[in-house]
């Protein structure tokens, strides 16, 4: 395979919507290649915690906005920003071209090195997996580049979602399927965890999705490798150009033993095993994730170095082995006396039910409360009933409002409200909340001392973490004050 020219980029590049995971960690990137990087976004968020650090010019928040910099070559927008936006109106006017932020991608990720996690469940997770049996592989092979990574989450330990890899080094890349994002550049090795239905505001059918997932398919290397999960139709892996491993065939998964959700198990593939290994995560979908993560690693990088394969696989378990997280991925936020508090990223049906699955074996008989903030209207009309099912056997749920991304497409849907009742006509203990202060305030309200709360959704829900605690805080002194 031979390396791709590269691409020149203008000496300054201007982020608007810097606050999202693609956007600052593209722009971490940018910055770590001597790029001069500014953004603006309209909110803070944990993205954008140590951009400054690396020379970023930021701006938060309207009152901190500043004209489009002079010298500004080109302006990258989010999926979220619309073509109106100030900054994006100025440089049409002063002829500064504006890109998607998924238009960079090319330039960012090199074909004969870059590895692509994309599927409608899982890419973060196992785009972090990936990048740790990458990191196992590198100790293997002494002298090896660095890897890089660009992730929709931040690593629990490393406290980042990006960085550049050393010149040669293997790049590890978490590809969006919204907007056909993962369309708009060519990988040497890829990971399709799972295809069902998703962003339908965008897609409209699951047909619609399976074809972007061929597309996303054939543009892997021939000489590369595609490892596809369980759940990964024919129709998507057929259209592989690239020898194909599919979880259950080429490869398997052996489980030896289980620890309050967290599972031990080998995954063995053609002409290698890996010995047991406990994965730091709870939930069984997480098995299958390390087991995709191992085996690309294995089968692309490990024989790309001619490394032994069975010595690959052994290196990769054991890194994969140290990986405790990303962030808002069943992210334990902490105890509070005897309450468990965990957060999740969970917004589709499917993971909501995943992730309480997990839940239920990791905190085993507790009562199981949840937070739930509902991502789009579009989605929380298109699912009402697949909510209501994940959602069965939970003790309690409080609905907070939709949060609207993207709301300048999201069609009118479905609004928590809708959602709260059909839950209570299912059966289950469930109320609308409204906005995220009284959400808490409801949610506290009716909590056990001995409950495990999971706090779920891909909204700005993460942001009440500290006010959760500083009222647990205040409750368990006021409750403390009573009994003397």
């Amino acid at each position: 395979m031979e390396p791709e020219p590269a691409h020149p980029l203008p000496e300054h590049i201007h982020f608007v919507g810097i606050g999202g995971a693609g956007q600052s960690g593209c722009a971490r990137i940018l910055a770590q290649r001597g790029h001069r990087v500014s953004g603006f976004d309209r909110e803070a968020s944990s993205f954008l915690r140590g951009l400054r650090e690396v020379g970023i010019d930021l701006r938060v928040g309207a009152a901190d906005r500043k004209p489009l910099p002079e010298r500004v070559g080109l302006v990258v927008r989010s999926a979220a920003v619309p073509e109106d936006d100030p900054d994006c109106v100025e440089a049409h006017r002063r002829g500064i071209p504006v890109r998607k932020y998924a238009n960079l991608l090319q330039e960012l990720a090199p074909v004969a090195r870059t590895l692509a996690v994309a599927g409608t469940h899982g890419k973060t997770s196992t785009s972090w997996l990936l990048a740790y049996a990458l990191r196992g592989l590198e100790h293997a092979r002494r002298g090896a580049p660095r890897r890089g990574f660009l992730i929709g989450g931040s690593c629990a330990t490393l406290g980042v979602n990006s960085a550049q890899p050393q010149e040669g080094g293997w790049f590890a890349l978490e590809a969006c399927e919204y907007d056909r994002s993962f369309l708009q550049f060519e990988s040497s090795g890829a990971i399709v965890t799972n295809v069902e239905e998703d962003h339908l505001d965008y897609y409209g059918s699951l047909a619609a999705i399976e074809e972007a997932f061929a597309r996303f398919a054939d543009r892997v290397h021939p000489d590369g490798l595609l490892v596809v999960g369980e759940e990964v139709s024919e129709r998507v892996f057929d259209a592989a150009r690239a020898p194909v491993w599919r979880l259950g065939r080429e490869f398997s998964v052996r489980l030896s033993g289980e620890d309050r959700g967290r599972f031990r198990f080998r995954v063995e593939g053609p002409g290698w095993a890996t010995p047991e290994l406990r994965l730091d995560l709870p939930g069984r979908f997480q098995v299958d994730n390390a087991a995709l993560a191992i085996a690309l690693a294995v089968g692309r990088v490990g024989a790309a170095w001619g490394l032994d394969p069975n010595e690959a696989a052994g290196h990769a378990a054991r890194s994969v082995e140290r990986f405790t997280g990303a962030a808002r991925r069943f992210e334990s936020w902490g105890t509070r006396g005897e309450l468990e508090v965990v957060h999740d990223y969970a917004h589709h049906p499917t993971e909501v039910r995943v992730t309480l699955d997990a839940a239920r074996r990791a905190f085993p008989g507790r009562e199981l409360h949840v937070l739930f903030q509902p991502h789009q209207h579009s989605r929380t009309a298109r699912f009402l009933d697949e909510f209501v099912e994940s959602l069965r056997g939970v003790d309690r749920v409080v609905v907070a409002d939709v949060y609207g991304a993207r709301t300048h497409i999201d069609e009118v849907g479905a609004g928590s409200e809708e959602l709260a009742t059909r839950l209570v006509r299912a059966g289950l203990d469930a109320v609308h909340g409204g906005d995220l202060d009284q959400s808490l305030a409801t949610t506290l309200d009716g909590l056990p001392e001995e409950a495990a709360l999971l706090v779920l959704g891909a909204g700005d829900i993460d942001t009440i973490r500290d006010d959760l605690f500083r009222e647990l805080a205040l409750r368990g002194a006021a409750s403390s004050g009573a009994r003397a």
